[in-house]
């Protein structure tokens, strides 16, 4: 009997930047660090590119790079951030996915994302099919591959995301057992009720969707992934390799892979040294015959799908409710502030989506002027967010801008592509994820929605700020009075030096 394990790790930071500057300005609670961004590195990024490997006297024997024997996906802003910031840790990413492609059977480890961390269901179809595009075109970019899965934020999922992952060629996705509702054998039997995360981990699967097109599935280990997260495993690499290796079923003789999904940030950063607990896992399961280390392309090659599998509509691996801890107030939250409710989340989306209708109004309309196709252009806007220089601008105007422009058509049309970039990076989705309206988290989409404010009033002369401030005084806050306050507090003041 044939038996695999993968370990998948998410890793992952919200955008930063400041949306007039692009760079990261001084965060205090990441201190002694200047931002988040640097302290994640040094406390989990960096070290699982290089985690040294002790024997029983504490004496290093190895140092690994983690990410080579491990399936993982980071998100493509983290990335641009790195690549600038920590090129050293960067390029051992880059190198971890070409290792595998020669360890995994030609199958790289690496996974794509959608772009900034939007939830897909919460999604209209046109920033879905935007915002898997720059996924794609960020990780062809810099992985120099097309990317055969794609991992979806919070792995919440719709049909119309698996539709469109599907017509854009991506194999695979991965989410979490209750996100499975009925199963049967491909082509021949009844549905079989999987719900509640009944699932069979250990295979994977097929969804056939609307379109008459299909995409595979993998579920993950839920129970192992949890006690990885929040539990205990993280304090011994061996009883680590040892829990997963008892997930095999000795009544099963097909071939078998366990396999387990967690925030990447576990390994380091949520639990000190759980780089070195992951990379001595890692080096005991190479020790033992029993199983082998895969990763989810090589093992979809050597078994595809026998199954098909039903999904549960509109959920993710992170709200017992669905998705509803991204626009309602369902009691999901972090636990760290007893007594805070969160009532601001729903006037916050809702506002985000007005704003979002209105600008996208603005852009279809004063674009059109300029290009042949405004959607398609914003669709292809991310080859020129990787390389602004004049080639790629011209490359960019020849292929989408339906007539030669003027200098100053052509940098009013970027601003509205700006406009239209800083509407997509409004819905990240840490922004509903925490505690309170006043987090940075949040402060930080509010930014991005200033920033396309602002934009939208100098190319169309609309000011949309009352009305979206308005908006926010629906929204309570638990340290402030609402989130016209937060936004008048910690939005307005930000410096805003555009870049040119």
């Amino acid at each position: 009997m044939e038996r695999y394990i993968c370990i998948h790790g998410h890793f992952y930071q919200p955008p930063r930047e400041n949306p007039w500057l692009q760079t990261i300005e001084p965060q205090e609670s990441a201190a002694p660090y200047h931002d988040w961004n640097e302290r994640i590195t040094a406390e989990c990024y960096a070290p699982n590119a290089a985690s040294p490997i002790l024997d029983r006297d504490q004496r290093v024997i190895q140092t690994v790079n983690n990410y080579a024997k491990i399936c993982f996906n980071f998100g493509p802003t983290l990335l641009s951030w790195m690549e600038t910031h920590r090129a050293d840790v960067y390029q051992a990413i880059l190198e971890a996915d070409r290792l595998s492609r020669e360890r995994f059977s030609g199958h790289g480890s690496a996974l794509s994302q959608v772009y900034n961390h939007m939830i897909m269901p919460l999604a209209n179809r046109r920033d879905k099919q935007t915002q898997a595009i720059w996924g794609i075109k960020d990780f062809q970019k810099r992985f120099g591959r097309f990317p055969e899965g794609m991992w979806l934020p919070e792995a919440a999922v719709d049909l119309e995301t698996l539709e469109i992952l599907a017509a854009l060629g991506i194999k695979f996705t991965i989410l979490a057992p209750h996100q499975a509702q009925n199963v049967k054998e491909i082509g021949r039997g009844e549905w079989h009720d999987v719900s509640g995360g009944q699932i069979d981990p250990t295979t994977a699967y097929l969804c056939c969707l609307p379109s008459g097109r299909s995409i595979n599935v993998f579920f993950y280990n839920g129970l192992i992934s949890l006690d990885v997260a929040f539990g205990d495993l993280l304090n011994n690499g061996e009883l680590f390799a040892k829990k997963l290796l008892s997930a095999f079923s000795d009544q099963n003789d097909r071939p078998q892979i366990v396999h387990i999904a967690t925030d990447g940030e576990t390994y380091g950063h949520h639990r000190r040294y759980g780089d070195m607990a992951l990379g001595y896992c890692l080096y005991s399961l190479e020790s033992n015959e029993s199983a082998r280390l895969t990763n989810y392309g090589e093992y979809l090659e050597k078994y595809p799908p026998t199954q098909v599998v039903e999904i549960v509509e509109s959920s993710s691996w992170s709200c017992a409710h669905g998705v509803e801890r991204w626009r309602d107030n369902c009691g999901c939250n972090t636990g760290m502030h007893p007594g805070w409710t969160q009532p601001w989340r729903k006037p916050l989306r809702q506002a985000m989506d007005w704003l979002r209708d209105h600008i996208a109004g603005i852009y279809d309309e004063a674009a059109a002027i300029y290009l042949s196709d405004p959607w398609e252009a914003r669709n292809n806007y991310i080859e020129v967010m990787l390389d602004r220089s004049p080639g790629r601008v011209e490359k960019f105007l020849k292929m989408h801008a339906h007539r030669k422009l003027t200098s100053e058509e052509r940098q009013r049309l970027f601003k509205l592509l700006e406009m239209a970039k800083n509407a997509m990076l409004i819905y990240t989705s840490c922004g509903w994820f925490f505690d309170d309206i006043a987090g940075i988290e949040a402060v930080q989409v509010m930014r991005y929605a200033a920033r396309a404010m602002e934009l939208a009033e100098e190319v169309g002369g609309i000011r949309l700020e009352p009305e979206y401030v308005r908006m926010l005084k629906a929204a309570p806050s638990n340290l402030h009075v609402n989130g016209a306050k937060t936004y008048e507090l910690f939005v307005k003041p930000s410096p805003k030096i555009a870049l040119a």
